[in-house]
């Protein structure tokens, strides 16, 4: 999907700049500018998608959260008992 906003925000600023009348001009500057702004949200949302964990957690993170431990800090402390 933001590989085709892309394409087409560019598409919209050459018909920006091959039009003569000022009215359709303004037109597709005003959807290449808005195109710009979703284009840079579309390609922000698939690098933070890219880069985030998983939504859940195992029922031993979910264990040590309620016990009031950092569940993603699993150091060797807590093996030795």
């Amino acid at each position: 999907m933001r590989w085709l906003l892309f394409v087409l925000t560019v598409f919209a600023f050459v018909l920006c700049f091959t039009r003569h009348s000022a009215g359709a001009w303004g037109f597709w500057l005003l959807v290449g500018v808005i195109g710009i702004i979703a284009t840079t949200l579309a390609f922000a949302q698939a690098r933070i998608a890219g880069n985030s964990r998983g939504d859940s957690l195992s029922a031993y993170d979910l264990k040590r959260l309620r016990e009031g431990n950092d569940p993603l800090n699993h150091d060797r402390s807590t093996f030795e008992h």
